[in-house]
């Protein structure tokens, strides 16, 4: 990894996520928020027009779900971006369906944090997927 700051945008149709994500984000040094989005669509535009590192992508999105969403990232995937999916639901109901998707990680809600996060960043920089914090 570069010295440079992870580029992270932080897609949930949910404020009080997205504030939480934010201040994950925060804890961790060399991490910092470029952009947020609401919506499935919002976040294949932001993408292209951020151009992140590191995209933190709700599966329950109002108008694209954040599954066609990362899949519609990736198509075009020039920069290397990685996406961690997020939801309310637990691995068992979407951690294969995320990573079929393209996602490098799936994280529970429940469960995510810095370290769950430096973790997913780190296994995906070195090309593994990572489908559990515990991984």
């Amino acid at each position: 990894m570069s010295t440079q700051s992870v580029r992270i945008l932080i897609v949930d149709d949910q404020e009080p996520f997205r504030a939480a994500a934010r201040d994950v984000v925060e804890m961790i040094d060399s991490f910092e928020v470029v952009g947020e989005a609401e919506t499935g669509a919002g976040s294949v535009e932001a993408a292209a027009a951020l151009r992140p590192d590191l995209i933190l992508m709700d599966i329950n999105l109002p108008d694209m779900d954040g599954l066609e969403a990362t899949r519609r990232i990736l198509e075009g995937n020039q920069n290397g971006v990685v996406v961690v999916a997020l939801s309310t639901y637990e691995r068992e109901r979407y951690e294969a369906r995320a990573v079929q998707s393209g996602a490098a990680a799936y994280i529970p809600k429940s469960e995510f944090g810095p370290d769950q996060l430096l973790a997913a960043w780190e296994a995906a920089a070195e090309g593994h997927h990572e489908t559990s914090p515990d991984v």
